[in-house]
């Protein structure tokens, strides 16, 4: 029986195009603006040391960190520094109504019902979960976040390694039989199912294939908990 439901984000329950086409060039816009300012209000501070010390330069100045960040955004990085500077600047965005994290219809309308129905849910997204709690919290339909009983990121592990998500399941403290996990990302579902979690293959953009190494669904109404 599922207890839990875990579920990634970008293709899952929001459109790759929303965070490829309005997050990341926002970010990249904002950024060298958001890193100089970091001077003022040290918000940052922590997190462009990280940036430092992933390089290995501890000496960069601030026009370089914010350089490389941008690039980090255009090869679609996922370092946990970088995920925790943009979502400070997406935070921004959402608070000054430049853009509303975009959700798909049924994703939202399931993920009400489970929760109505007493299933945890959890997100584990490689974006930071301040990034996460911003995208949930300012959708075309509403704040979503009441939904959430927790919230994953890069620091419990990288999505396509078995031992992130036996980290899930020791926090969850749930039998991994009792934990869906969602995604459109193969390499992600079998590090999941590695450790005995059920999952669910989100192939919205092409057609099911009965063959696949998991079960697919072309949307979540196609998905029915056991």
């Amino acid at each position: 029986m599922i207890k839990a439901i875990v579920t990634d984000i970008e293709g899952t329950t929001s459109s790759i195009s929303f965070v490829h086409e309005v997050l990341f060039p926002y970010a990249r816009e904002q950024m060298r603006q958001f890193i100089c300012r970091s001077v003022q209000d040290g918000k940052a501070s922590s997190h462009i040391n990280d940036v430092r010390m992933e390089v290995g330069d501890l000496d960069m100045d601030l026009a370089a960190v914010a350089d490389q960040l941008i690039r980090w955004i255009d090869e679609d990085k996922k370092i946990t520094a970088l995920k925790a500077i943009q979502g400070m600047i997406w935070e921004q965005g959402y608070q000054q109504g430049d853009f509303k994290g975009h959700m798909y219809e049924d994703a939202v309308r399931f993920l009400k019902t489970w929760h109505q129905q007493g299933i945890q849910l959890y997100v584990y997204s490689s974006g930071s979960v301040q990034a996460q709690k911003l995208l949930f919290g300012h959708t075309e339909q509403g704040d979503l976040t009441p939904l959430f009983s927790g919230y994953f990121d890069t620091r419990i592990g990288a999505k396509t390694e078995a031992g992130s998500y036996r980290a899930i399941i020791q926090q969850l403290d749930l039998a991994a039989s009792e934990i869906l996990f969602l995604s459109d990302i193969e390499a992600e579902l079998d590090a999941a199912r590695e450790t005995g979690m059920q999952t669910r293959w989100l192939v919205r953009d092409t057609p099911v294939n009965a063959q696949a190494t998991h079960l697919q669904v072309s949307d979540f109404s196609g998905i029915v908990l056991e």
